[in-house]
């Protein structure tokens, strides 16, 4: 294997643990990503993990700025409705589809799914993850009972975005829920208008909440302009330097002979 097929290799490794990290939670929105300590924690070198990140950023799951480096990419409020105009667009579609062309085995298989997704989604200390995994699978099935793949893709894109914003901490619950199951219970009956109904009054719900769910970040975005916030630093002790800032000087300094 030559050099690029390494570096390529790495750079898709990379990628996935960095990727598993955001959609976990265990790296949260606004979270800076230093390259150096990444290629350490990975053993490799700095090509692979950049590369990685450009790819990440890509998707929108990072963003970039000069001389403040990356981190996990902090949603606008512009941001997020946006992106429920085209999972409204998506999954209003999916829903009539559904609605039209699954079978009563795949409708007992989304009830139970269904179940499942709603008892995790009111357990706040509950694993967090796994109510991720199941509410993403949820509506992939729907999709995938439509016999389009295309608009199967177009939904899982969607909803990789959406999983960072839902790591955040959850409001506290006013009781059991059955948003998902009630959803379900329409898309059954077979009736394309009233499905689409459904599916539309179920994302204005997750748009409300999300916008609930995010509001310190944008309280924060509006406080930090375009700088990026880190931890506070203890008394007696400099903030860290960002990447690329300390980058740059050692490439000046070089240049200067220092």
């Amino acid at each position: 294997m030559n050099t690029s097929q390494d570096s390529a290799s790495l750079a898709g490794e990379a990628y996935l643990v960095l990727r598993e990290r955001i959609l976990r939670g265990e790296l949260q929105i606004g979270k800076v990503i230093s390259r150096r300590k990444l290629a350490g924690e990975l053993g490799m070198s700095l090509l692979p993990v950049s590369e990685a990140l450009m790819r990440l950023e890509f998707e929108g799951l990072l963003e970039s700025r000069p001389r403040a480096g990356t981190r996990v990419r902090t949603p606008t409020k512009e941001d997020v409705r946006g992106h429920y105009v085209v999972r409204e667009a998506l999954e209003v579609e999916a829903a009539k589809l559904f609605a039209e062309k699954a079978t009563p085995q795949e409708h007992a298989e989304m009830q139970r799914l269904a179940a499942r997704v709603d008892a995790l989604s009111t357990q706040t200390d509950g694993n967090r993850f796994l109510y991720l995994s199941l509410h993403e699978k949820l509506h992939r099935r729907i999709a995938e009972c439509t016999r389009c793949q295309p608009l199967c893709d177009a939904i899982e894109k969607n909803h990789v975005l959406a999983s960072t914003w839902l790591c955040t901490p959850k409001p506290a619950s006013a009781g059991p829920s059955r948003g998902h199951q009630n959803l379900i219970d329409v898309l059954i009956k077979g009736d394309p208008r009233a499905a689409a109904e459904a599916m539309r009054e179920h994302v204005a719900h997750a748009l409300k909440n999300t916008l609930q769910r995010l509001e310190p970040y944008f309280q924060m975005g509006q406080t930090n302009g375009k700088t990026y916030a880190r931890s506070p630093k203890r008394s007696g002790q400099p903030e860290a330097e960002p990447d690329s800032a300390r980058d740059s000087r050692t490439a000046n300094a070089a240049k200067n002979g220092n």
